[in-house]
């Protein structure tokens, strides 16, 4: 029976989302029910994806990566995968009708990470977060407006701008093991080997522009929306504060974290502003 597959592969995604990521997850959660799966087969959708090129150092990155891209083809074609997250994620990318050129973009900087190590200019770098960030936020912006036209095209600024802010700072949680790991330098313009202050400070300040843009966007989604993604935004902004604090070359000696009872005191904060409509 299809129905129960498809409540199998639902389950995949939702734990796939979990496994990787429990602040992720957690956000996820305080979605309103009638989305919350459809963020999940997003997620498991890129997770898988991103794993292919950051992680199976021991096979074929380039085969695994493209019969992937093969699949996820075929499966939105055909409607249906036997790969349980694509066969999620297609059926997302039906029910909302999310544009190709999204999850096309996405699969581009992907690719990109199997040979590509050094962003140079601020074209590529944009590109690069465009692809593997902005699109993601419009995916999900798409699964929040409910199909919403006009809503959509008010919010997506933001959506992208909330995106790129997620993925920089990313960046700079991840530089150890992007640099070291992967031998991979995002930022443009920037000496990783040599890092400074002054140097990481610019980087932040680019962040701080990009989350006070999308802060704007936030308070404007719908209903459904709003609290996961608010909580999400204050995770970050918590991360991004404590890579502030950190000094540059303590960056790449360590893998900067949120404690869990700061995660558990910034939930009961956001929630306190959400129901009393500070958001």
């Amino acid at each position: 029976m299809k129905a129960l597959f498809d409540i199998t592969s639902n389950l995949c995604s939702k734990i796939v989302t979990k496994s990787y990521s429990t602040s992720f997850s957690s956000a996820t959660n305080m979605l309103a029910p009638s989305i919350r799966q459809d963020i999940y087969n997003i997620y498991g959708f890129v997770r898988f994806a991103d794993e292919i090129v950051d992680s199976f150092h021991d096979y074929s990155k380039e085969a695994l990566f493209n019969n992937f891209e093969k699949q996820m083809y075929d499966a939105i074609d055909q409607k249906i995968s036997l790969n349980p997250i694509l066969n999620s994620f297609q059926a997302t990318v039906h029910k909302y009708q999310i544009e190709p050129q999204l999850y096309e973009a996405f699969m581009k900087s992907m690719r990109l990470d199997l040979h590509k190590k050094n962003y140079l200019t601020e074209q590529e770098y944009n590109a690069y977060i465009y692809g593997s960030a902005d699109v993601v936020g419009l995916m999900c912006l798409r699964v929040f407006v409910k199909g919403n036209t006009a809503m959509y095209d008010r919010l997506k600024d933001s959506a992208m701008r909330l995106g790129s802010a997620f993925q920089k700072v990313n960046f700079l949680r991840d530089l150890k093991d992007d640099f070291e790991g992967l031998e991979r330098s995002y930022f443009p313009d920037t000496d990783l080997k040599n890092l400074t202050d002054t140097s990481k400070n610019k980087i932040i300040e680019e962040i701080k522009t990009d989350f006070k843009e999308a802060r704007q966007g936030i308070s404007k989604l719908p209903i459904e929306a709003r609290f996961g993604v608010y909580t999400a935004f204050k995770y970050y902004s918590k991360l991004l504060k404590k890579l502030e604090a950190t000094p540059s070359n303590k960056l790449k000696e360590t893998r900067i974290r949120v404690p869990d009872y700061q995660k558990f005191g910034l939930l009961a904060y956001s929630y306190i502003n959400y129901r009393l409509n500070l958001i």
